[in-house]
Formats: structure tokens, sequence, C-alpha cells
């Protein structure tokens, strides 16, 4: 019986915290918090935005994303592509729903220190 409650507590848990940084990413980005978002950021990152790409600071481009999400508030977010093969890499591709259109926004993520960075991340309007 006290195997069976440890389990259930453990799996009750489960959405405090993830495995996934890709996951995480998807949360902080659902949030429209940039501040969030940048807690994955690496010292530069190369962000485009609509076409707009350079890089910048992580200041810079939480700025930026600031920006991007108060002109775009997060309804929603969904992963469509994950690629977690390599233990030093990952890459994701969300599409996020917004107030007034959709996003497709894909992401590298880099193992550094012993945790994964963003090192770029795209933002496109969704033409599906």
């Amino acid at each position: 019986m006290r195997y069976i409650f440890t389990i259930l507590l453990l799996l009750s848990l489960k959405p405090a915290f993830s495995f996934d940084v890709i996951d995480d990413v998807a949360a902080a980005v659902k949030s429209g918090d940039a501040k969030n978002v940048a807690k994955f950021f690496s010292t530069t990152v190369e962000l485009s935005v609509n076409d707009q790409e350079d890089i910048y600071s992580a200041a810079q481009a939480t700025f930026i994303l600031k920006d991007f999400f108060a002109k775009h508030a997060p309804i929603g977010t969904k992963i469509v592509h994950k690629v977690v093969s390599n233990p030093n890499y990952k890459f994701g591709v969300i599409l996020l729903t917004t107030s007034d259109a959709k996003y497709r926004i894909s992401f590298d993520l880099k193992m550094n220190a012993s945790k994964f960075i963003l090192t770029q991340m795209r933002i496109e309007e969704n033409k599906e």
C-alpha cells in the first residue's frame, strides 16, 4: 500500500517538472512572458521575427520577444516536431496561436555546462 501511495504521489508531481527542455520552452512561450523564455537564452541569440534576423544579446532578444508578445498575445502552443537524438543538441518546432494569427516557432538548444541553452529562435507567420 505504501508503494502505491508513493507512485501516485510521484505521478501527481509530474506537471511540476519536466524531463524535456523542448516542453519547457513551449510552456514558456505559451506564458507570453519574455523573461520566462529568456531563462533558456545563451549570452547571444540568433533571433528572427517575421524576416528581421540578427544576432542579439540575451537582453536585446528578451526585449524583442517582449514586444512580439505585447503585439501578439499567446493563446496556445502545440509542439509539432522534436529532434532529441543527439545528447548535446535539440531542435523543436512549436505552433503558436495568438490573438491575431498563428506562428511557427523553431529553435535550437545546445548543451553548455550541463544544461541546454537556446542559441537560435525563428518566429514566422504560419501560412497553413
